[in-house]
């Protein structure tokens, strides 16, 4: 099998275009609409929150973003790609190719090292072993933590932890970061932390797509969108998110 090749689409251009999505569930004799006739674009270079109260439909939109499900009904294209139509194996490559994950439990192999850890996108992507290593040590400076390359995860504090995350995430050079609550498992002060470097990433370029229900963690980023009720009842600057919360 080849190398994962990366996409590469220019600021400012269309990342992600969902039309009139759907995706509903049946529970018994009850029809769940957990995502109801949905309309959203966003360009690279975007910082945006999703924000919405368990339940709202926010997870659901996370899932079908990051092409782990898809939608009942309606269209999603992912850099120009219809994610409605792939296969699993499909849906595979085009997380691999284009969305680094950050989770709130951050996901890190306890057996295996941080730069090992980072290593893996790149190990599933078939790049050489010299090139991932650097790839990796390089991502591991960047969130301060190159010389902790050898440590095991359990070694780190939480915020530690979660840089590694977003190193990974980094490391095969997505279009796409998707983090999925990404301080609900750390302190207040070590939450700002993580936020403020959001912000750095954000500022270099990278596209952020940050999902929560903490309407205080949404408005650090650049743009807000509220689901509730499986609809979007907001969508604009966090400003204008803050001034009505």
């Amino acid at each position: 099998m080849g190398k994962v090749k990366t996409v590469h689409i220019p600021q400012g251009e269309v990342l992600i275009e969902i039309k009139d999505i759907c995706k509903t569930y049946v529970m018994g004799d009850e029809v769940v609409h957990a995502n109801d006739h949905l309309n959203l674009t966003i360009r690279m270079g975007e910082f945006v929150a999703i924000v919405g109260k368990s339940g709202s439909g926010k997870s659901t939109l996370m899932n079908i973003i990051g092409a782990l499900d898809v939608p009942t009904s309606g269209t999603y294209l992912l850099g120009g790609e219809d994610v409605g139509d792939m296969t699993q194996n499909e849906l595979a490559d085009i997380r691999n190719r284009m969305i680094g994950f950050i989770f709130q439990q951050y996901n890190l192999l306890p057996r295996l090292n941080l730069l090992e850890n980072v290593e893996l996108p790149l190990l599933y992507a078939h790049i050489p072993g010299d090139e991932r290593k650097e790839r990796a040590l390089r991502q591991l400076e960047r969130v301060g933590l190159k010389e902790k390359a050898k440590n095991m995860p359990n070694q780190l504090s939480g915020g530690q932890q979660q840089r590694v995350s977003i190193a990974r995430a980094l490391a095969g050079n997505p279009s796409l970061l998707l983090a999925d609550e990404p301080t609900g498992a750390l302190d207040s002060k070590t939450s700002r932390q993580i936020l403020d470097f959001f912000q750095e990433l954000h500022k270099e370029g990278n596209t952020i797509i940050m999902i929560t229900h903490d309407n205080s963690i949404a408005v650090r980023a650049k743009r807000v969108v509220r689901i509730q009720d499986g609809k979007i009842n907001f969508d604009g600057k966090a400003e204008e998110y803050a001034a009505i919360i």
